[in-house]
């Protein structure tokens, strides 16, 4: 079930980037890629391993300001929390969800900011870590709620909706992990709230070409 965020819960997210962590010219960045299973008929003892479990997962993504397309919540490592605490963080802060990190990252992904796209060389460089969130917790509001909206996408229709190559490679080592890793069972199910009442900040139309990586 979704719950109501406490006055504890509703902290401000986090601004500037005075405690963020750099490696070399890279700025370091966490996310995470939430997920859970749709419906409450699922045996949640049973394993991943069976791939029609795939059919009832959800996974969600986030709106941007100024931006049409959809992207996994993601931000930079600052340097009094671990990268796990970091992918969590932004999960929060972006998405609203608290959950648990399942095991090893994802992968590693080399990007530019947004802000540097048009620049040469390595100027706004970003390496990025993502990692599997199970959900356990679906928050009625959160810090970035304003900017970020949410959206439950079934897992098989998530990659049509991938602007970046580094999410669809995402994606698919989240399903290679939760299919075949041997320590996963089947995430718990929660009550998704209908698509029309998930909150989704409409933006305009980006210009062609645009790209905005963190």
């Amino acid at each position: 079930m979704a719950s109501s965020s406490s006055v504890v819960d509703m902290v401000c997210a986090r601004q500037g980037r005075d405690r963020q962590r750099y490696e070399g010219c890279y700025r370091l960045v966490s996310g995470c890629i939430p997920y859970m299973l749709k419906d409450d008929d699922v045996d949640n003892s049973c394993c991943l391993k069976d791939d029609h479990v795939l059919d009832k997962l959800q996974v969600l993504m986030i709106s941007t300001p100024k931006r049409m397309d959809l992207i996994f919540p993601k931000g930079g490592w600052e340097d009094d929390e671990s990268v796990e605490e970091a992918a969590c963080r932004e999960a929060f802060e972006e998405a609203g969800v608290k959950g648990i990190i399942n095991g090893a990252p994802l992968g590693e992904w080399i990007f530019k900011s947004k802000s540097k796209q048009s620049s040469c060389g390595q100027e706004g460089s970003c390496k990025g870590f993502m990692f599997a969130l199970q959900v356990t917790e679906l928050l009625e509001s959160w810090p970035e709620q304003i900017t970020h909206g949410r959206r439950w996408v079934p897992v098989r229709e998530v990659d049509g909706l991938c602007r970046y190559d580094w999410m669809r490679e995402a994606l698919d080592k989240l399903k290679e992990q939760l299919v075949f890793g041997s320590n996963f069972s089947a995430p718990p199910s929660l009550e998704l709230p209908d698509s029309s009442s998930l909150c989704m900040v409409v933006s305009p139309a980006v210009p062609q070409g645009a790209v905005a990586l963190c």
